[in-house]
């Protein structure tokens, strides 16, 4: 039932309101319904975008910009989600994208899946506590499922790494350059891996990806260094530097105002002429030292003075300024210069190496490119594409290919893609419920069906008949060699997915199920939602702007 607030009366009879009024609430089955209801809207919104036959959405926001896409994290950031229980399953693509970068729609589609099945079980009176202990323990069940089927790499065996970053970009727009594309990433992030104890670390922070217009996707290209959206300040400094040693500052290359207001009284034009040119020394002795240690470029985190521009464009050295912290962090990492605060305290061993400095025009821009660094723990992706919309899907579909490569290298398993993996958790969920009992058995059943949904989805958006696919994967993984049995989007056909060289993280996998479980339970442990009601605005003075309100939800 559904009430504007909850029904009290004293022993006189007098009403008392316990909610505010114009409050909301919905109850019992009903609440349930809605919410469940509202997140499988959410996961038919994305389903149809699964896999390498998916579609793209085109999302334009209020301001009339446009987004094409298929990454589902990107989608259900971009849709203004209202309903409470949709805006959880936006959180799960979320977290699913944080964490590991990729299989945010898988999440979404998943969670949709498992409150499906759990309402068929609601509607046959089966309590939600029940159901959802039912799924905890299923997920158990599959985790260790598919930690047992995963097979091991070696964390830096490239050719592993490339079929997993190829696989992550054969459901996006690059598909066709996947190839090429694949390189580029993982060497990438071979480069910016750091060993450690426990095996390796990547900082994805580390693989700077810049973006412009102009080309084709195949241009796209990796710098063993940092690109620099920025040009050298002036027009008399050499445009190109070859073994270039690198000072990076992060002091400004001017004459500091004193931090207390101070009075000069000058009497006459000498003591003027006399106080500027001791601040020109001042500035020539900062030249003079950079020139001092060897440095042939400057790049300054600050303003850099006319004056002192005059004076290194004249010594023949490059200077760019104004660069963000973050891309001073990154050329210290790929140069293996130390940022210094002060040019007191700049010596030679603060100087880092690069084999070419030089700035390029890009379209109508002008970067300044640092490459060619000996061992750059800090690279740059610079992606090229025919258009603005190209070039942001093409940065989405690098990021979870970066994101895939890196899960491999710190948690070396892979399992195989195309709905394989799922599919065989499934069949292990089933073959593990024979051994229950009760009710907690269908909820492990559900489960594994839900499980199911994604290699479905992947069936019905490659034209397939999604019945026989399900009778047919069951089929497969029943047989002894089965287990890698999954969809070829490409064929239309249920294949051997391992042989076609379809490999996906067991990180990714993991944290999809984990993820859509959580989500699914807690929605299904809701029973009664109530929402504030409208809140009103002040009317705004005569002539002022349009009044408005609060929203809420249905």
């Amino acid at each position: 039932m559904s009430t504007t607030a909850i029904p009290a009366m004293t022993s006189s009879g007098q009403p008392v309101l316990i909610l505010k009024e114009g409050s909301n609430q919905s109850r019992g089955r009903e609440a349930q319904r809605n919410n469940i209801a509202a997140a499988k809207l959410i996961s038919e919104v994305v389903r149809t975008s699964i896999g390498p036959r998916g579609m793209d959405k085109m999302l334009v926001d209020s301001l009339g910009d446009v987004t094409i896409t298929n990454d589902g994290a990107t989608m259900l950031k971009e849709i203004d989600v209202q309903h409470p229980a949709a805006k959880m399953l936006v959180e799960v693509s979320k977290t699913t994208d944080n964490e590991v970068g990729d299989g945010t729609t898988s999440a979404v589609v998943l969670a949709g899946a498992l409150l499906e099945k759990a309402e068929e079980l609601l509607d046959k009176d089966v309590h939600p506590t029940v159901v959802v202990d039912g799924y905890s323990k299923a997920a158990r069940k599959a985790t260790e499922a598919l930690e047992e089927a995963a097979e091991k790499v070696q964390p830096t065996d490239k050719a592993s790494l490339l079929k997993v970053a190829r696989t992550s970009m054969q459901t996006k727009l690059v598909s066709r350059e996947a190839e090429e594309l694949g390189e580029l990433v993982v060497d990438a992030v071979l480069s910016v891996a750091e060993k450690s104890e426990k095996g390796y670390k990547v900082d994805i922070e580390n693989v700077k990806v810049e973006k412009k217009p102009g080309g084709s996707l195949k241009d796209t290209k990796l710098i063993k260094g940092v690109v620099l959206d920025k040009e050298v300040v002036h027009s008399g400094m050499p445009k190109r530097i070859d073994k270039a040693s690198i000072a990076l500052v992060s002091a400004p290359f001017e004459i500091e105002k004193t931090e207390f207001d101070a009075k000069l009284n000058i009497n006459d034009p000498s003591m003027m002429k006399k106080f500027l040119d001791e601040e020109t020394k001042m500035l020539k002795n900062m030249v003079d030292k950079v020139e001092g240690v060897g440095a042939n470029v400057v790049i300054c985190q600050k303003g850099v003075d006319d004056v002192a521009q005059h004076y290194l464009a004249k010594a023949g050295i490059l200077c760019v300024r104004r660069v963000k912290e973050s891309d001073m962090t990154k050329l210290a990492k790929a140069t293996g210069a130390r940022i210094v605060n002060n040019f007191e305290d700049l010596s030679k061993s603060d100087l880092g190496d690069a084999a070419i400095v030089e700035e390029r025009k890009i379209e109508e821009d002008r970067w300044v490119f640092v490459e060619g660094a000996k061992n750059p723990k800090a690279v740059t992706i610079l992606i090229r594409g025919g258009t603005q919309r190209i070039v942001d899907e093409g940065e989405r579909s690098l990021h979870d290919a970066l994101m895939v490569t890196k899960d491999v290298i710190e948690k070396p398993s892979i399992v195989v893609g195309g709905g394989a993996a799922e599919a065989e958790a499934a069949y292990q969920i089933l073959k593990w419920t024979e051994k229950l009992s009760g009710r907690e058995q269908l909820a492990a059943q559900k489960f594994a069906e839900a499980l199911e949904a994604i290699p479905l989805a992947l069936a019905v958006n490659a034209g397939m008949d999604p019945i026989d696919a399900q009778v047919e994967l069951r089929a497969k993984h029943a047989t002894e060699n089965g287990k890698w049995y999954g969809i070829e989007a490409a064929d239309g056909k249920v294949k051997d997915m391992y042989q076609r060289q379809v490999l996906e993280p067991l990180a990714v996998k993991l944290q999809i199920i984990r993820s859509a479980t959580e989500a699914a339970s807690m929605i299904l442990r809701i029973d009664d939602v109530i929402a504030a009601g409208k809140t009103k605005t002040p009317s705004p003075p005569p002539g002022g702007g349009a009044g408005g309100e609060g929203g809420d939800f249905d």
